[in-house]
């Protein structure tokens, strides 16, 4: 399956247990390389270094610290309130990715939904009960970077 495909797949897993309201998938502990990188990308997006603001997107949304977005984002409003979705690369790995969102999506409130794991592709979702939401899918690029989708909704 190409990156791509998995990454499809991936996101079709998210969308089905976000549907059910279930917590489906595995959560898993971030290994202690991975936390010193979350601390680094969260001191980066403390001190300004994100693009929250110019996406519009709630701060457990926010682009990853350093990271370079692919294409503009896209925004929307719908019945879970205003929504977005944006690509960006990385230099960090994916596991290090997802872990950074897991923890702005708890810091906002959000309880986690599922965490996936294909080969090299990681997977998050994260939901509150007002319909805000965060899901993200991380895989290498074949370059040495890690290429990220990110979706949010911001809630009613």
């Amino acid at each position: 399956m190409t990156r791509l495909g998995t990454a499809i797949a991936a996101i079709g897993l998210m969308t089905l247990a976000a549907c059910d309201g279930g917590a489906a998938g595995q959560t898993e502990a971030a290994p202690p390389d991975v936390d010193a990188q979350i601390s680094s990308a969260a001191a980066a997006a403390a001190s300004g270094q994100d693009a929250a603001a110019a996406t519009a997107a709630p701060a457990y949304a926010s682009i990853y610290p350093g990271a370079e977005v692919e294409q503009p984002a896209v925004s929307a409003a719908g019945a879970d309130g205003p929504g977005g979705m944006v690509t960006f690369a990385t230099d960090a790995d994916p596991e290090a990715v997802v872990a950074f969102y897991r923890d702005q999506a708890e810091q906002g409130g959000l309880s986690s939904l599922t965490a996936l794991s294909q080969g090299e592709t990681r997977a998050y979702s994260a939901a509150g009960d007002d319909g805000a939401a965060v899901q993200v899918v991380a895989a290498p690029d074949g370059e040495g970077r890690t290429s990220v989708q990110l979706t949010w909704s911001a809630g009613r």
